[in-house]
């Protein structure tokens, strides 16, 4: 697992920048109600999302959570005094306080299916009737694009995808949420190069190839003798899912 604290300072350059962070916040906007006047959005990192989401619709007010202190300075720097640090799991907000809540690329780095269930147990808990929460779900398969890295890494050891869509569905219902529509976005600037693959590989992006092991050695060697080592193939596709509160 990353540290997300010394992901901070890297973090947006890494992963698209602005262009992926206009796409995701276009996508949230439309699966979220123009009613809406309070949104909370868990886990909003350094707010580049968050922050868009903002700007781009008059009257909706939003507060962003996140559990990394570096990551929530930043996004208390792009959203000065709407920034709280808390864990998803224990979101310190009353019943019914938001019109929408939203958790972007988080349900994957939950860590198990107990803190999925918790995290959406307190999402649903936060929302009002008639509330909508929005979250990615299937993070790891969207990055699977049928390059040739892909067909490499196709081979290493399972892990279970816990924010696969029809467990989050399976949760959110067990809440008392009900589907309210998907959407779906580009991940623009994160098609994987091989060399930058073999980098990730080796600050512990794959958790079943644990830096330093045999193994991540093997799956490193096989990436670094792919052709076209620098260039970036397919951007992964992501996927949203929107669930009601009656």
């Amino acid at each position: 697992m990353l540290d997300y604290d010394k992901e901070a300072e890297r973090y947006d350059a890494s992963r698209g920048g602005e262009p992926r962070a206009a796409a995701a916040a276009e996508a949230v906007l439309g699966l979220v109600p123009r009613q809406a006047r309070r949104l909370l959005d868990v886990a909003c990192g350094t707010g580049i999302v968050t922050r868009r989401v903002a700007a781009a619709r008059d009257g909706l007010r939003i507060t962003g959570v996140d559990l990394a202190p570096a990551m929530a300075r930043r996004a208390a720097a792009r959203l000065p005094g709407a920034v709280v640090l808390a864990d998803s799991r224990r979101l310190p907000f009353r019943d019914g306080q938001f019109d929408a809540v939203t958790s972007v690329w988080l349900l994957h780095l939950a860590g198990g299916g107990e803190n999925v269930r918790a995290i959406v147990a307190e999402c649903a808990r936060v929302l009002r009737p008639g509330g909508v929460y929005v979250t990615t779900v299937d993070k790891g398969a969207s990055h699977n694009v049928g390059s040739d890295i892909d067909a490499v890494l196709a081979s290493r050891p399972p892990s279970t995808a816990h924010d696969a869509a029809d467990h989050v569905e399976s949760h959110a219902r067990a809440h008392g949420l009900r589907p309210a529509g998907r959407a779906r976005f580009t991940g623009h600037g994160q098609g994987r190069s091989p060399r930058r693959t073999v980098a990730d590989l080796r600050r512990g992006w794959f958790v079943t190839l644990p830096p330093g092991e045999p193994l991540a050695a093997d799956f490193a060697a096989r990436l670094a003798s792919l052709p076209d080592q620098d260039r970036p193939r397919p951007d992964p596709v992501f996927s949203l899912r929107a669930f009601v509160k009656p």
